[in-house]
């Protein structure tokens, strides 16, 4: 009966992220950089045969995730801090949050397949090629979107089927299940333990499978008795363990924290949205001679020849 007395809400005031006023050209820097670098690496392992295999096919699924993760609310915020626009509507926020966690939660899942595939090359080298055939990495790669698109469905489900008929408010840039799920008008606990114990128990299983995958990585190093072998497979598993830890830390920080703090959410939301996915290419090229190589000889051969 209370409920006839409210209108629903059909628009959301996002109302930005405090202590980034006048940090529209430095995030905006570093958004391109996130789509040409990620874009770059796409094109080294599509032109070169020699990146066809099991860790690149990954690195390449990953390079696509890290390409549309920030562009899910990146745009709005670029918008919000130039005052274009603050409105967002209702099935739009819907939408914004579906796509944040799905792709955040296959990016999670990728993490988690790239640390099996090193697993299997290190520990397991003559019988990698048949743990890591095409078909597995197909299934693997298919089961991870099939798994994100479920979890965040389920999580989407849990927050909008609450009404919304009061405050409109979203004190962010996007819309995250912490700042739009206060503004239901009902009771919020059922939906906030659940949808809370979702994402933690997604995150620490994959983390817990990686942290297994490395700790068999690192015992069958220490058993190398070349010091040339132990480098170079600490080498190969440095990027995707940079990667992992610039992924999770935001995630700890967003989650798992006591208390908020304005100030904490601005930095982790920047890091986490758009810092991150423009990191992630420099990490695995930096040091990786195939993909450098790869990415010259493509560009190389992109630019057109003059003939006299």
């Amino acid at each position: 009966m209370e409920m006839r007395n409210h209108t629903p809400v059909t628009l959301f005031l996002l109302m930005g992220i405090p202590y980034t006023k006048g940090l529209e050209n430095v995030l905006f820097v570093f958004f391109l950089l996130t789509l040409l670098g990620n874009l770059l690496i796409l094109l080294a392992i599509l032109t070169s045969s020699t990146l066809h295999t099991p860790m690149y096919f990954f690195l390449g699924n990953l390079s696509v995730f890290d390409i549309f993760f920030p562009s899910v609310s990146s745009p709005q915020m670029m918008l919000s801090l130039m005052g274009q626009s603050c409105t967002i509507s209702y099935q739009g926020c819907a939408c914004q949050l579906f796509f944040y966690y799905f792709l955040g939660c296959t990016e999670c899942f990728l993490y988690t397949v790239m640390a099996y595939d090193r697993f299997a090359a290190i520990c397991h080298p003559l019988r990698c090629t048949v743990m890591m055939n095409p078909r597995v990495c197909a299934v693997m790669t298919l089961s991870t979107w099939m798994g994100s698109c479920l979890h965040a469905s389920v999580l989407t489900f849990l927050i909008f089927k609450l009404p919304y008929c009061g405050p409109n408010e979203v004190h962010s840039y996007f819309c995250d299940i912490p700042v739009v799920l206060p503004l239901a008008f009902a009771d919020t606990s059922l939906a906030q333990t659940v949808s809370f114990t979702n994402v933690g128990v997604v995150a620490l299983l994959c983390f817990l499978l990686i942290l297994a995958s490395y700790t068999h990585i690192v015992l069958s190093i220490l058993k190398t008795s070349s010091s040339a072998g132990r480098h170079r497979a600490f080498s190969t598993c440095s990027a995707h363990l940079t990667s992992i830890l610039l992924f999770y830390g935001p995630v700890v920080l967003i989650y798992l924290r006591p208390a908020s703090s304005p100030w904490l959410d601005s930095v982790v939301q920047v890091l986490n949205n758009i810092v991150t996915p423009s990191l992630n290419p420099l990490i695995y090229t930096l040091r990786n001679k195939d993909v450098k190589l790869a990415l010259r000889k493509a560009l190389i051969q992109g630019v057109p020849t003059c003939r006299a």
